[in-house]
């Protein structure tokens, strides 16, 4: 069996072993374990949304129409639930982002954990100071 992206035309070959059922057991682009599941749905559009919903229940206040304002607020928010229950769960690696599709909703990956991304953060910072470092004592 081969992985493969469609963007990029990356390869990468993988073998049954790298998968509990329907999804990996761990990043088959980097090889880390640690994974984390979130709702597959552009970050920047639900900003946008949260922006828009703010916007016009604020020109509601600003015309004296609280009840217009509340509405807004209501109708976002039940777009909002209704996204969160359609939207399936996609497997995101800590260390590359590396996005995994098409699960099992049912898996054992956690949510995002803050400690767990500010490692990898750290880890990779270190990585890049290390490369700095020894390309300038390379010279």
């Amino acid at each position: 069996m081969t992985l493969s992206c469609s963007r990029c035309d990356w390869l990468r070959p993988a073998t049954l072993a790298d998968f509990a059922g329907s999804h990996p057991r761990h990043c088959l682009a980097c090889g880390c374990e640690d994974l984390w599941r979130q709702k597959d749905f552009p970050q920047r559009l639900g900003i946008a949304m949260v922006a828009l919903g703010a916007l016009g229940s604020t020109i509601a206040i600003a015309w004296y129409r609280p009840e217009m304002a509340l509405a807004i607020l209501l109708i976002f928010a039940f777009i909002d639930l209704l996204l969160y229950t359609l939207m399936p769960d996609v497997l995101v690696c800590y260390r590359c982002q590396a996005h995994y599709r098409d699960q099992d909703p049912q898996t054992d990956f956690p949510r995002f954990r803050l400690e767990t991304a500010e490692r990898y953060r750290q880890e990779a910072a270190r990585v890049a100071e290390a490369r700095g470092a020894s390309s300038q004592t390379g010279r």
